[in-house]
């Protein structure tokens, strides 16, 4: 098997996270006004899209079984869920510095197809599979993917509906439903997580970057319900429901920023004291996602709370996430290199051998 046809046979469902990393990143670097660098993101992030599509139905046609086995895996079946919320990302992206409604609205679409597909293909198949792992082995972070995918949607939603004028309560109540419904998704997940984490042996294998989601559900499900609250005067339900929502947001929003101690502690233990090496993951840009999401929501959270004060804090980590997409996309583009010369070079070192 070529190099090629290794690479797109053992292509990681969560690959799509650079998607969703690049898309928000993007985003906060718009808001921290930053124009260059939002728009430069934006056009790596169209490609990036397009090549991961191109390698997932490449991947599809070759290696069938491969792409259905990792959908059945308690491990790497999750993954699945970034290619929803890279999806509704991507057309929030699009939507925001663009202004192209048809094309947000057209990914829109797409991101809620694919939700409704592998939210039930997904997990049915975690539920009747015979061969399961047990807590300790099963579950990660990456398992509150399923909620970012949900929050992507209640975002992308809650932009669009007053856009559409004849349907503006329908895609207002379906963003309304995906933000409540993720938020008790969260609750479900979280709940088995922190059991996992307090009550078992860790290692630092198994605090892999997707632990960072823990964080990034709750920044977005804070971005969701933040946006849902500003477009309020659309519909009067929301209008009654906007102090509860305001409420909930800043809920999320105190969870999310809970977590981020934690996880620098528990980075802090995994590299410093257990000594684990970095090195380029795809895993990694679940991490960058977090970061750029959580200085999105402070930034929505703060408009629509007239609390001026949260701003440094959401330009803060709008540099911060920036600069982690420049050091994973480096160690991104290194791997890319690395393999382009083992290419080239083991066909000459077998002529020679020859």
């Amino acid at each position: 098997m070529t190099s090629i046809r290794l690479a797109i046979a053992d292509l990681h469902p969560a690959y799509f996270a650079l998607v969703m990393a690049t898309g928000i990143v993007s985003i906060a670097a718009k808001l921290a006004g930053l124009p260059l660098i939002s728009d430069g993101l934006l056009w790596i992030n169209v490609v990036a899209y397009a090549v991961l599509w191109c390698l997932t139905l490449v991947r599809l046609a070759w290696f069938p079984h491969r792409l259905f086995a990792d959908l059945i895996d308690h491990h790497r079946g999750v993954g699945f869920f970034t290619c929803v919320a890279a999806t509704g990302v991507l057309g929030t992206q699009i939507y925001l510095l663009r202004d192209n409604i048809l094309f947000a609205a057209v990914l829109g679409i797409v991101a809620g197809v694919l939700w409704l597909i592998l939210v039930y293909s997904v997990f049915a198949a975690f539920t009747v599979k015979e061969n399961k792992p047990d807590l300790a082995h099963g579950l990660h972070g990456g398992w509150l993917l399923g909620v970012v995918a949900m929050q992507s949607l209640a975002v992308l939603c809650s932009w669009l509906g007053p856009r559409f004028e004849s349907c503006t309560q329908p895609i207002l109540f379906t963003a309304l439903v995906f933000w409540l419904g993720g938020g008790m998704h969260y609750v479900w997940i979280i709940s088995l997580i922190f059991y996992r984490y307090t009550f078992f042996p860790m290692s630092p294998s198994d605090l892999s970057p997707p632990y960072w989601i823990n964080m990034g559900a709750m920044a977005i499900s804070t971005l969701a319900g933040a946006t849902l609250s500003a477009q309020a005067d659309a519909w009067q339900l929301l209008v009654t429901f906007q102090p509860v929502i305001k409420v909930l947001s800043i809920g999320f929003w105190a969870t999310a920023t809970w977590w981020i101690p934690m996880l620098l502690i528990l980075g802090a233990w995994r590299h410093l004291y257990k000594r684990l090496r970095f090195r380029y993951d795809p895993l990694y840009w679940g991490a960058v996602f977090p970061l750029g999401m959580y200085s999105v929501c402070t930034f929505r959270l703060a408009a629509i709370l007239d609390a001026n004060f949260l701003q440094p804090l959401a330009f803060s980590f709008a540099y911060i996430a920036i600069a982690a997409w420049i050091v994973v996309f480096l160690g991104l583009m290194v791997r890319l290199l690395k393999a382009t010369l083992a290419g080239l070079w083991h066909p000459s070192e077998r002529s020679t051998c020859a």
